[in-house]
């Protein structure tokens, strides 16, 4: 017996785990199959990696590290191709695994033709992993620069572009096994440590009145204020850590993705600083080092983005990934694998330092995410799916759940109908609830009259305690019960409930009056033709009586 439930329930979660599969199936075309072999050709059982920024810096170490795997095929989205050439030569990138694509992030237009450009090369293979990395940092001018679509560059290349590529490359990145998208973060938006919370400009959205705005050109700032080339950058990399958790929030248990952010460390010589003045760069890299302890090379900061793209641990979703450095000379403690320091991130610890840091109270704030992610939709034109939460594949629940959806309706559409009290309805509101009153009159005059009949039977009168304890004074309403009369009024008054605001108290007062003067009416009506039926019987019965022949109503009365 103890056998045969865990069968069943073994069963179920089988079921449980087709479900995502078969929400996706198709039936597959002709044309599928040939791209199918293409793709199986051209990629083999490689995994489909998608990285930002391949040319230099963080990306270029990252795309490397993928590819000394043998496992992935690494499409390197950049702005300048024969940069990226040389650079795929000089790295020995094997062109049988490594594609150069080229996307201009300040260039939304550019984004898009990228994605259709990308989803025809894979031939109908799905993106494994997603990896946004591309970032410029323009702290030194005095003035914003702008993009293609008039936006800050910072904040467009930064995070609005990415944000756009997500949305259209959701769909394909879903159909993976083990999907992932990893957002670059930084330490600088996150100001619950020394390096976000102790270096000035501090990373601050406020209340996103610049963004709310459209964040167009003059607008610079997300917040709406004046420009501040650092505060910029860092204010794109919260936004990146924001959207991250709202992307886990919304679409993880639905698609399967594992979305994270990370910091890999402060890469001080790396191009990101390449519009530093020269003394900055020279002096910054000693400071780090030698000072702070936070300096971490290109080629560590790689092989730590590439471990949350390969590494199965950093398959959980929701996570902001950071990592501990090794002791530096001088200190005597060494740091636990699970331990957090301030500012952690320095060079060292090796592939089990990693753990998943703490997000400020700016990056978990549920409100101006929420906005955050409303503006930078309508800004980039950005088209999501609904984040519906997965539902259970019982049959029952589709048969019941279609009924239930069908009486919702009905019954929705009666609330629409105008009265005091509803500010909620407006045109298409009075048009719906006006349907739902002629749909349940019709209804309720037929089989929801016997159901009501048995509904009234088997669950008995309401309690006085639910009718008890108002502190309002009671108002009669125009949907108390009022018999078949009141009903057929409400048929006849549908065209005038469709064209008229909500009533007022002296029309209902009128309309309630005429109700019962016409259901009195048709009371006396109904009276009177019951009276003259029962004479026209005793006629004929007397007619009957004494010998006459009847054959109509007219020689009775004769």
């Amino acid at each position: 017996m103890a056998m045969s439930r865990l069968l069943v329930v073994a069963s179920l979660l089988n079921v449980a785990a087709g479900f995502k599969f078969m929400s996706n199936f198709k039936m597959p075309s002709l044309q599928d199959k040939l791209n199918g072999q293409k793709a199986d050709a051209k990629f083999g059982t490689k995994k489909l990696v998608v990285v930002t920024g391949t040319s230099s810096g963080l990306g270029r170490k990252t795309a490397r590290a993928l590819l000394r795997t043998g496992r992935y095929h690494v499409v390197g989205a950049v702005r300048d191709m024969d940069k990226m050439e040389a650079v795929a030569e000089i790295e020995g990138f094997d062109e049988n695994d490594f594609t150069a694509m080229q996307v201009e992030l300040n260039s939304f237009d550019s984004v898009r033709q990228f994605c259709d450009e990308l989803k025809t090369m894979k031939m109908g293979r799905p993106l494994d992993r997603l990896i946004c990395n591309a970032a410029v940092y323009q702290p030194s001018l005095p003035y914003a620069k702008w993009s293609v679509d008039g936006h800050e560059q910072q904040m467009q290349i930064n995070y609005l572009s990415h944000f756009l590529m997500v949305s259209l490359l959701l769909d394909d990145i879903a159909a993976a096994p083990d999907p992932r998208v990893v957002l670059v973060g930084s330490v600088t938006g996150n100001d619950n440590t020394v390096g976000g919370g102790g270096v000035y400009p501090i990373a601050d959205l406020k209340d996103l009145k610049g963004l709310k705005a459209g964040a167009s050109n003059p607008i610079s700032m997300f917040d709406g204020y004046n420009f501040d080339g650092a505060k910029a950058y860092k204010d794109s990399k919260l936004c990146l850590m924001m959207t991250s958790n709202l992307l886990h929030d919304k679409y993880h248990k639905q698609t399967g993705i594992a979305f994270s952010s990370i910091y890999p460390g402060c890469i001080a010589e790396s191009p990101l600083f390449r519009e530093k003045r020269p003394w900055f760069r020279k002096y910054f890299p000693i400071f780090m080092k030698y000072i702070t302890g936070g300096f971490v090379g290109e080629e560590e900061a790689g092989m730590r983005l590439f471990q949350v793209a390969h590494d199965p641990r950093c398959s959980k979703s929701g996570v902001y990934w950071s990592w501990n450095g090794g002791p530096r000379e001088g200190r005597d403690d060494a740091l636990e694998t699970d331990g957090q320091i301030s500012g952690g991130g320095g060079a060292g610890g090796g592939w089990d330092s990693i753990y998943e840091n703490d997000q400020s109270d700016k990056v978990l704030n549920v409100e101006t995410s929420a906005n955050l992610w409303k503006y930078s939709t309508e800004v980039t034109g950005a088209n999501w799916p609904p984040a519906n939460q997965p539902k259970s594949p019982c049959p029952t629940l589709v048969v019941v759940g279609s009924i239930t959806t069908m009486m919702n309706a009905k019954q929705e559409a009666k609330r629409f109908t105008p009265a005091p009290g509803n500010v909620g309805a407006g045109a298409a509101g009075t048009i719906a609830g006006v349907a739902g009153t002629v749909v349940d009159t019709a209804v309720g005059g037929t089989i929801g009259a016997g159901l009501k009949f048995a509904q009234a039977k088997l669950l008995g009168d309401v309690p006085d305690e639910a009718k008890e304890g108002s502190f309002q004074e009671e108002v009669a309403s125009e949907q108390s019960e009022s018999g078949s009369g009141g009903k057929r009024k409400r048929v006849k008054a549908v065209w005038r409930k469709i064209f008229r605001k909500g009533p007022s108290a002296e029309q209902l007062a009128e309309a309630k009056a005429a109700e019962q003067a016409e259901e009195a009416a048709a009371i006396a009506e109904i009276l009177e033709r019951e009276a003259a039926e029962e004479l026209l019987a005793l006629k004929v019965e007397a007619a009957l009586a004494s010998g006459l022949k009847v054959s109509s109503k007219e020689d009775v009365s004769a």
